[in-house]
């Protein structure tokens, strides 16, 4: 396969993987628009709020996996050329934008938290075991899912950077593209820390 098939596949399929509606989907199963509860978001966070761990839980690991799959997969469709992490870089940009913005739901989508996770393990192992770490650590303290999906995006970020400079082998793009995708969740929770600096962000363990 050549490049550009290649990232034409990456685009395609990581974009239709991501916009699969995984919280909408298990609203509708226990007869709900999630859309309509809570903080009206499709996302794992706002299921465990609304119905529930039995039902969020298992909507975070599909929301994780839709990021994770496709990436993985185009990791693979190059072999070891040096152009190997275009598609899944690619992949992974698609499927974070597809759950962001799904055409089939007027381009409202989640916040991309578990999809995220899911293409940065993809792509950089290490940076999701520091951004986990970062993530259960400002859980604990502040007990804000916002802050701590936030917090966590930027830590994977400065980890890749820090491993790639040990090294001395830098990838702009893969480094570019967590950055990239750091921002994107820092730019929808900007409800959320506009609620936090207000006092009215729920915390874990409440209800909206």
């Amino acid at each position: 396969m050549d490049l550009s098939s290649a990232l034409l596949l990456g685009a395609t399929g990581g974009y239709l993987c991501g916009s699969v509606p995984f919280g909408l989907i298990a609203g509708r199963l226990r007869g709900l628009d999630i859309r309509q509860h809570g903080s009206g978001n499709i996302g794992a966070t706002n299921v465990v709020r609304v119905m529930g761990k039995a039902w969020g839980v298992p909507v975070f690991l599909l929301d994780f996996l839709k990021g994770f799959l496709p990436v993985w997969y185009a990791a693979g469709l190059l072999g070891d050329s040096p152009e190997a992490s275009l598609p899944a870089v690619t992949a992974a940009l698609s499927s974070v934008l597809g759950h962001l913005f799904p055409l089939w739901l007027g381009f409202r989508g989640g916040k991309g938290v578990a999809t995220t996770a899911g293409v940065l393990l993809a792509l950089t192992p290490l940076g999701v075991t520091v951004g986990l770490l970062v993530w259960l650590l400002s859980l604990r303290v502040w007990r804000f899912v916002s802050l701590a999906s936030i917090l966590a995006g930027f830590s994977v970020v400065f980890a890749l950077a820090l491993q790639m400079a040990r090294r001395g082998q830098w990838d702009a793009v893969l480094l570019g593209f967590s950055l990239l995708v750091a921002l994107l969740v820092l730019w929808r929770h900007r409800p959320n820390i506009a609620r936090i600096l207000a006092g009215t962000e729920p915390k874990v363990g409440r209800r909206a």
